[in-house]
């Protein structure tokens, strides 16, 4: 009933004196500028429009937004298994390391251990100190040379 009363209303103004007025573009004045539809700049970003069309065929396929790709789904199954595996054989390479092995690794550790000691050591000695053991390092290689 609203817009049979709004037609009405129309009948009864045929003067021109309507509620809402006309732009004056649709006049067909050739001097006026026609405005034109501003774009988006997120809708007309190529990203969006790939992303729209995703969904669309998603949706049209029946598939959740929250789903993910296939080839997305194969390559994280993919590096899940790899990681697995990757972790099972450093498991079993730690299970069969014989004691003679483990015994090596510990002396190795320890001399590292030894060796930073030494270097701290020698960092707080006095430079003159290390300036006599480079020259007797030097004297010691020079004297090798001249016996050979």
């Amino acid at each position: 009933l609203p817009a049979s009363m709004y037609t009405e209303i129309q009948r009864e103004r045929p003067d021109g004196g309507n509620i809402l007025t006309h732009p004056d573009y649709l006049d067909g004045n050739p001097d006026l500028i026609k405005p034109k539809k501003l774009l988006n700049p997120v809708k007309a970003s190529k990203s969006h429009q790939e992303l729209h069309r995703e969904l669309l065929m998603n949706h049209k396929r029946g598939l959740g937004v929250e789903s993910k790709p296939e080839l997305q789904r194969v390559l994280e199954h993919r590096r899940r298994d790899l990681l697995i595996k990757q972790k099972k054989e450093e498991e079993e390479a730690k299970k069969l390391q014989s004691p003679f092995e483990k015994e090596l690794l510990k002396r190795h550790q320890r001399l590292d251990q030894l060796e930073k000691e030494q270097e701290k050591q020698e960092d707080h000695a006095p430079e003159f100190i290390k300036v006599k053991e480079n020259l007797r390092r030097t004297s010691t290689v020079t004297g090798d040379e001249k016996a050979a």
